[in-house]
């Protein structure tokens, strides 16, 4: 069963182009990790300081590993997370149907 993280990230105010800059990095990096078969961000275009993330790993493990790699601690906590007002993260499983 693969490991679904939905996240909604909330930039602070004048803080949109340090998430979108941070993502834009982040973004391809995570989609070359072990386990990884997913990942997308997106931005609102009414609301531009809120952004989506949809990842899809092969299962926990491998969502959890993404945490620990150097381009995660580098461009999301590093630069992306300190301009967040809000960062709300859902997980699921596919169902196997």
């Amino acid at each position: 069963m693969a490991f679904i993280c939905s996240a909604t990230w909330i930039a602070k105010p004048g803080e949109e182009e340090t998430v979108r800059s941070a993502l834009e990095q982040l973004s391809p990096a995570s989609r070359e990790e072990p386990g990884n078969i997913y990942y997308q961000a997106y931005q609102s275009p009414e609301e531009p300081n809120i952004f989506r993330i949809f990842e899809v790993y092969a299962d926990e493990d491998a969502f959890k590993a993404h945490g620990t790699y150097p381009h995660f601690e580098k461009w999301a906590l590093g630069q992306a997370i300190p301009a967040l007002e809000t960062r709300q993260r859902d997980f699921y499983e596919t169902l196997d149907f």
